[in-house]
């Protein structure tokens, strides 16, 4: 009987171990891996398109308290490294989606099982029915929560940021929007048109993306095939954690 105590046990224990690794850790404060971009790479822009209403769900998200990319050290650095290759070039980084709360992801379910708007349908999701867009294109378990994810694009170099007020609008359409280079569609355009590989591109469309994959790739950044903004660091520093503080306004005398 004393044996059958011991197994139990241990499988209880490891059973526990494997629920802490894997479970999101709630925290007031942001861990002390965990950077601002703005701190490492300032150059690099940042449209944080979650902290506001101009986003699919079309309201700001739960966890984003500032419109601020968070990312582990590690990968802000590599993020810093990629955009010396492009300085030269007259381009930049532009990110739009960094370190995700779990909370926030949380928020996207709960999305998902509100009734379809149209506007938002023809927006993010023309071709598909809303219920398709999990897990492919919206997980239920995001790898952005680990901290080494990120959704970037390119963009001309000291270009105006500014749009014109309906950006998202267009997701699904092959204009860019602001001052990004034209991708074929806009981000969070849930649609096969946002794979990475995806058939009848422009050539100038297609010259873009590949150049963003040939500006991450060397930097330790592998892309996700359904989505061409879609890029992680690897090896993850967290690759089994998932984070759920939430992204405080960053501040100015060096102190969290």
């Amino acid at each position: 009987m004393s044996c059958g105590i011991i197994r139990i046990s241990r499988a209880a224990l490891v059973a526990g171990l494997y629920t802490l690794a894997t479970s999101p850790l709630s925290a007031a404060n942001m861990p002390k891996d965990f950077v601002y971009l703005r701190d490492v790479d300032p150059s690099i822009e940042q449209d944080m398109r979650y902290a506001g209403a101009d986003n699919f769900t079309a309201e700001p998200v739960p966890g984003y308290d500032a419109a601020e990319c968070v990312l582990v050290r590690e990968v802000a650095e590599a993020l810093k490294a990629a955009q010396a290759t492009l300085k030269p070039m007259g381009l930049s980084l532009k990110v739009y989606d960094c370190y995700r709360p779990a909370q926030a992801v949380a928020a996207f379910v709960a999305w998902a099982r509100k009734p379809v708007s149209p506007q938002a349908k023809l927006a993010y999701y023309p071709e598909l029915p809303k219920s398709d867009l999990f897990p492919d294109y919206i997980a239920t378990k995001s790898g952005h929560s680990r901290g080494a994810t990120v959704d970037l694009t390119l963009v001309k170099l000291g270009s105006s940021p500014e749009t014109d007020g309906a950006a998202d609008s267009v997701a699904c359409n092959a204009e860019p929007s602001g001052n990004d280079l034209d991708m074929g569609v806009g981000f969070d355009c849930f649609d096969p048109k946002a794979n990475t590989d995806a058939p009848n591109l422009a050539p100038g469309q297609r010259r873009n993306r590949e150049l963003l994959l040939e500006v991450m790739s060397p930097h330790g950044f592998k892309n996700y095939p359904k989505e061409i903004w879609h890029y992680t660091f690897q090896p993850e520093p967290y690759p089994d954690t998932y984070f759920d503080f939430p992204i405080r306004p960053r501040s100015t005398d060096g102190k969290r």
